[in-house]
């Protein structure tokens, strides 16, 4: 009889971690600095790029070339008072095949935004590959003032390979916090074996998709009502039946 070793427990392959910290120099110069507070492969920043504006641009890295099964990642930023800040990444996360007896890939990611502050954040597309296992949780918390561009896009696979929806599971969370209060709350599940995403009650005829919000704390209802009404307009120029669709809406307060 061949003997036969069953896992306790599902397997870790690495804890990747990432803390930045931004705070602003005195004046006069008023000027935005990033402080790598901790870093571990295979998440890892080089340095921030200083900006004509006193904003910083920073690449964030992952030096293993994408996000493997089993790995367990997290990412977090802290900014200052005043700060003003991009961050993206150096090209698309890749989330490759997942392994048997690992756990789901799992990222988490934590921005806290300050008083007067402002994160761009702006990465480029998630690539689930075939077989793929993901899960993402995504929380940022916003102090009073604090502005916030953020974007996430999806990607249906390797289309050059004829990956398309061909990933098990895609899990995404994301939460925003006002003051202490919850402007946005969204839940993610993709599981295209199970449930099509090219049924006319999901996805259609459409194989990308993306989310764009946009924040300013304390900002007055009615410059989010009017904003609303131009990209609305914008929106249904640019939208082609088939192609592309696009929409936008406010959220209940500070953003859209």
């Amino acid at each position: 009889m061949t003997d036969v070793t069953v896992p306790t427990a599902l397997q870790q392959r690495t804890s990747g971690r990432l803390h930045l910290h931004f705070s602003q120099t005195d004046a006069p110069s008023l000027r935005t600095k990033l402080v790598v507070t901790d870093q571990q492969p295979p998440l890892r920043v080089i340095r921030a790029f200083p900006m004509k504006d006193g904003s910083v641009l920073t690449h964030l890295h992952n030096i293993s070339g994408g996000i493997l099964g089993g790995d367990q990642l997290t990412l977090s930023a802290c900014l200052g008072e005043s700060t003003q800040v991009q961050l993206t990444s150096t090209g698309a996360t890749r989330v490759y095949r997942h392994r048997e007896n690992y756990q789901d890939a799992f990222q988490q990611t934590h921005f806290v935004i300050g008083k007067g502050a402002l994160l761009e954040y702006l990465p480029d597309p998630l690539i689930p590959f075939a077989g793929a296992r993901f899960q993402q949780q995504t929380r940022i918390e916003l102090a009073t003032g604090a502005g916030l561009f953020y974007w996430e896009v999806i990607a249906p696979g390797r289309e050059a390979h004829d990956e398309i929806f061909a990933y098990d599971e895609v899990g995404l969370t994301l939460d925003i916090v006002a003051e202490n209060s919850p402007i946005v709350l969204e839940r993610m599940r993709l599981r295209p074996a199970q449930q099509s995403l090219t049924s006319l009650a999901r996805m259609g005829d459409y194989r990308y998709f993306g989310t764009f919000y946009i924040c300013k704390v304390g900002c007055a209802p009615a410059v989010w009502s009017a904003l609303e009404q131009t990209l609305f307009t914008l929106a249904q120029q640019r939208t082609v039946p088939g192609e592309i669709l696009w929409g936008v809406s406010t959220m209940p307060a500070h953003g859209m």
